[in-house]
């Protein structure tokens, strides 16, 4: 198998999975290129991502490593089984990888959790509104790009009425500040405040707002964006700032953005509340 000149994040993290578990199990890169018959530098090739492995050798791995997780090998071995091309890949060169490596992110999660205060969550934007947010950009970002981040951000939201697999599963947290930010003017917000409204009946969405009146607040920044994975050691966070998106994914951080989330579902109003408080500021609109 060739190697890899730019892995994607899941193909980075699933090295990544296999370095943590060979060091778990006090094996050397040399005990693994012995068994599955790689030099060495093929196999740390493997675990940074830029060289492909398959099923079966994720499981002699992890059977040589002793790894008895069952579900947690299933997991990693089902990353390493790619027969097809995701959606986002035809955008693979027109658009910053950052982007498609979101888009992969949700698309293979289990559940999503976001908090935002600037803006109302991407995977329930209108494109008239996400249009006004990427036409912000500075320095500013050609019209033909723009109109590429739109429809891959409009192509994103298709998992949340998907038929296979499931829809996923998504709560928003959603700052009264961003509610208020007209982006594209008055018109536009109005109307995706509406669209919002109507967004949180769906049964897989739910959103929460946190009136200003809560006072400070964690992460406050940043948007967050959690993605669960099919078991908790293959979660993901997801950072995105005016300086660029970040992931990570240590036990640390994880814990750290884990309890964020549940401060927001604390402190946020509940889901009917939340929608009687969005449609009160559209119609001041």
């Amino acid at each position: 198998m060739p190697t890899r000149p730019a892995p994607t994040e899941r193909q980075r993290r699933l090295g990544a999975e296999l370095r943590r578990m060979r060091l778990s199990a006090g094996r050397t890169t040399e005990y693994a290129a012995g068994l599955l018959g790689l030099d060495r530098t093929k196999v740390s090739n493997m675990e940074s991502g830029a060289r492909a492995t398959s099923p079966e050798r994720i499981r002699i791995l992890a059977s040589n490593y002793d790894c008895a997780d069952e579900p947690y090998i299933d997991a990693l071995a089902a990353m390493a089984d790619v027969r097809k091309r995701g959606w986002w890949q035809q955008f693979k060169g027109s658009l910053p990888q950052g982007l498609l490596d979101v888009a992969e992110l949700e698309w293979f999660a289990s559940r999503l959790r976001t908090y935002q205060t600037v803006h109302v969550p991407g995977l329930l934007q209108l494109g008239e509104y996400a249009r006004a947010i990427f036409a912000s950009a500075l320095p500013p970002l050609p019209k033909s790009e723009v109109e590429l981040r739109v429809v891959q951000r409009l192509r994103r939201q298709q998992l949340l009425d998907r038929d296979q697999p499931e829809p996923v599963d998504y709560v928003a947290y959603v700052h009264e500040w961003a509610l208020r930010m007209q982006f594209g003017g008055r018109r536009v917000t109005r109307e995706q405040l509406m669209h919002l409204c109507e967004a949180s009946e769906r049964d897989n969405v739910e959103v929460r707002v946190l009136p200003v009146e809560a006072g400070a607040f964690p992460g406050a920044g940043h948007a967050v964006l959690y993605a669960e994975g099919p078991v908790p050691q293959l979660d993901t966070v997801h950072l995105d700032s005016a300086h660029g998106g970040e992931f990570t994914h240590s036990d640390a951080q994880l814990g750290k953005y884990r309890a964020h989330m549940d401060w927001w579902h604390t402190h946020t109003l509940k889901p009917l509340d939340s929608r009687d408080f969005i449609f009160s500021i559209a119609r001041q609109l």
